[in-house]
């Protein structure tokens, strides 16, 4: 690469990035929707209780409240699974990566796109005939068919520059809803500090780990339910493919991959940005995290991946249609930018 050269055209980059977050925000919806559903057999709770803590996830707190109101699993669900006017609700996910995926169909597989343009079909199907009886086998259907994309994506697609901004796009977005997930827990779920340490917490804590289908590994390496050790699992861990620290450094290794800059130095804003937050999470501690306050560091970590986020827009996106209209990238950042709590 020379000083003004694009890695990848500015469009397609941008494109393949964002189809790639969007299919993965719709499958970690569908993910904590189908957890929560589990989790009323095992501990019935009042309806805000059970879920409030889901919109406090999805960052979209006020938009809710201004249309819906109360928080029980009928609002809660229409607004996270079928709700157009909700730019990160499942049905606005897949439809934005079906877009993007339309747009550069001579970029990703035929496959690829059969599968997104499935997705989609399936659940506009379902929304316009919504069954509460289906619920549980439409999540579980989602999540299936984004596993089955990412696959199609790695066995279909040529490993090029292309395909690491899949990837990219694909670890940025999955290690940010680790956080918030993290974050929720920590601070809202509980109700009072005397739960603590209860099966009520125990409960909790391993919806948390379904979350993210990581309750067997967790069980594998720690045994018993500690919030220290799933901090230390969900966020530190360097091989659990939904930790942070597992998906930024992905996310670092194909930013290199993209630039062809060695790993450890850097050309670009969004390498120099990715590299020292890869550096903070290896030379962590679980306990400095404590010390420091979990929310506080969850929060100051999203704000780290949304600047590197927009350093990537600005490096590979941005730059190169600054005399354009208003690109993709800009409107897809402030759709997506939920916000801290």
């Amino acid at each position: 690469m020379n000083g003004v050269a694009r890695p990848l055209l500015s469009r397609v980059a941008d494109s393949v990035y964002w189809m790639a977050r969007y299919m993965e925000r719709a499958e970690n919806i569908a993910r904590f929707i189908g957890v929560n559903l589990n989790l009323q057999l095992d501990l019935p709770l009042d309806p805000a209780r059970q879920w409030q803590p889901l919109i406090d996830t999805s960052g979209d707190m006020e938009i809710f409240k201004e249309r819906y109101g109360v928080a029980n699993q009928e609002n809660v669900i229409s607004f996270l699974a079928y709700d157009a006017e909700n730019p990160n609700s499942i049905y606005s996910c897949l439809t934005s990566a079906r877009e993007n995926a339309r747009s550069v169909r001579e970029t990703i597989s035929s496959e690829m796109w059969a599968q997104v343009n499935s997705m989609y079909l399936q659940l506009q199907t379902r929304r316009k005939m919504p069954n509460p009886e289906w619920l549980p086998e439409l999540f579980r259907g989602i999540r299936l068919g984004s596993h089955m994309f990412q696959g199609l994506t790695d066995a279909t697609m040529t490993h090029n520059e292309a395909w690491h901004f899949t990837k990219l796009g694909r670890n940025m977005e999955r290690a940010d809803k680790t956080s918030r997930i993290l974050d929720v827990k920590y601070f809202m779920l509980l109700p009072s500090v005397r739960d603590v340490g209860t099966p009520y917490d125990d409960i909790q804590w391993s919806a948390v780990l379904r979350s993210v289908s990581g309750f067997e590994m967790y069980r594998k390496q720690y045994g018993r339910i500690l919030p220290r050790d799933i901090v230390d699992f969900l966020v530190l861990d360097r091989e659990f493919p939904r930790s942070v620290h597992h998906c930024i450094r992905s996310s670092d290794e194909s930013l290199h991959a993209i630039t062809g800059v060695p790993l450890g130095s850097y050309k670009y804003p969004s390498e120099q940005s990715m590299g020292m937050l890869r550096s903070e999470l290896a030379f962590t501690s679980v306990g400095s995290i404590i010390r420091q306050g979990l929310h506080e560091y969850l929060d100051a970590l999203q704000v780290k991946m949304n600047t590197i986020d927009a350093r990537v827009a600005n490096d590979f996106v941005t730059r190169g249609t600054a005399e354009q209209a208003p690109s993709q990238s800009q409107s897809q950042s402030q759709a997506s930018a939920g916000s801290s709590y």
